[in-house]
């Protein structure tokens, strides 16, 4: 285990974090993750805040980073709303488009040139909105009903927490399913590669030289796999190792937590 970390360390310029059961558990930092984070950036490693949460900006996810403590000016936020605002714009840039969010997300996309509609939709989007009504149900599904192209943000069925799990993104798209009985054409989070695509064009480093750290075996640890970047597990979070065993996926490394690298740096 030692020298096989202490090489994947070796071999990575970027770490790819994911948020919520990697680095926090709702807002409670995972162990002594402050210490943990401030010697990957003093052994010279590219801090990637990375994560399919779709209901927060980057401006809200540095606020919430900056209060608990791990933000730092040099690092990077990338979320599922970030890549779906770069899918949009780089593959239906003048479509009409219907967005399940949040309104902090719908600011995002009409301040990035998405026009934003709500009646006859080309492209209906479902992100992670933890302000979900009934109305916002109803017609998203009408407009899926009506042929709209149908993205999703992500695919994660529920969203960790401290107390709880939350029903997340996946959960939403079971429920249109039933009702519209349709599923996404695109999904654009992990473990699908679009955001690893938007990584490497926009930090212009090697594939080789990428490592995705995660909680989960079907989105992180997936993601990893599928874009050629090698994928560390961590079990502080969703996955538990008789997960592990039983699910046939092979991480690069499976780690307690993020804090065990800090041990080699």
């Amino acid at each position: 285990m030692r020298d096989d970390l202490q090489n994947l360390i070796a071999n990575t310029d970027v770490f790819l974090l994911d948020m919520d059961g990697t680095i926090y558990l709702d807002s409670t930092p995972i162990g002594d993750m402050v210490s943990t984070l401030d010697s990957i950036r003093r052994a010279g490693k590219k801090i990637v805040y990375f994560t399919n949460n779709s209901s927060k900006t980057v401006d809200e996810y540095r606020e919430k980073l900056t209060r608990i403590g791990f933000w730092r000016d040099e690092d990077i936020i990338y979320t599922s709303g970030m890549a779906s605002i770069w899918y949009l714009r780089k593959y239906h840039a003048d479509s009409r488009v219907y967005l399940l969010g949040t309104d902090a997300l719908k600011r995002s996309y009409v301040d990035s040139g998405i026009h934003l509609v709500e009646d006859d939709a080309d492209v209906a989007v479902l992100a992670y909105d933890t302000s979900l009504t009934f109305a916002k149900i109803k017609r998203f599904n009408e407009m899926l009903v009506k042929g709209a192209r149908y993205i999703s943000t992500h695919p994660d069925l529920v969203c960790p927490t401290d107390d709880i799990f939350m029903p997340d993104v996946g959960s939403f798209i079971k429920m249109f399913e039933a009702s519209s009985g349709r599923t996404p054409e695109v999904i654009i989070g992990k473990p699908y590669t679009y955001m690893g695509e938007m990584i490497l064009d926009q930090l212009a480093v090697e594939t080789s030289r990428v490592t995705m750290v995660g909680d989960r075996l079907y989105t992180d640890v997936k993601f990893g796999l599928n874009c050629g970047f090698n994928s560390v597990l961590v079990l502080s979070g969703e996955t538990t190792m008789d997960d592990y065993r039983e699910s046939g996926i092979e991480a690069t490394l499976v780690l307690d937590s993020l804090n065990d690298v800090a041990k080699y740096l």
